[in-house]
């Protein structure tokens, strides 16, 4: 038993040691990227062009149910 411990790890029990730790560190920098895309408001423009769209529709609507 103590030769195993004094052994030490393999080269491959490193490799993934290591690839592991860049998975991870990849996973916690799209976690940061998510984090700060959802606290940005998105472009009030498209917004204000699509409820403007949205009223012009209903008053269409509107129209054609009064005109029936």
């Amino acid at each position: 038993m103590e030769h195993d411990l004094s052994m030490g790890l393999s080269l491959w029990a490193v490799v993934a040691i290591v690839c592991n730790s860049v998975v991870g560190l990849l996973i916690l920098i799209l976690f940061v990227v998510l984090y700060k895309a959802c606290k940005v408001p998105s472009n009030q423009e498209k917004v204000l062009f699509f409820a403007a769209r949205l009223d012009q529709k209903t008053a269409e609507e509107k129209y054609i149910l009064t005109a029936a």
